[in-house]
């Protein structure tokens, strides 16, 4: 998993925000904070999580499906685009 290696810092940056995030909501769970503020504070979570997971799916096809010699141009590239964005789309 060399593309997590080289994504390291960004993903580590990720994993804090949503450990913070992740506090926040068991703090307003313990002082019992209304349902509709923890659902948001909820979501938020998934949302992020969801994001990270979709930068490492995305760095994965890019690192491992991708000839970086290739050009833009070819359908190999173009599928493996396509797909991120695809992934980009249904994570959120």
């Amino acid at each position: 998993m060399s593309h997590v290696a080289a994504e390291k810092q960004k993903l580590l940056n990720r994993l804090k925000r949503i450990k913070g995030q992740l506090d926040a909501l068991e703090r307003a769970v313990g002082a019992e904070v209304e349902c509709a503020r923890v659902l948001q504070q909820a979501t938020a979570c998934r949302g992020a999580l969801e994001g990270f997971i979709a930068e490492v799916i995305e760095d994965h096809i890019r690192e491992h499906m991708v000839d970086p010699s290739l050009p833009g141009s070819d359908p190999k590239t173009q599928a493996a685009e396509e797909l991120v964005a695809i992934i980009k789309a249904y994570l959120r």
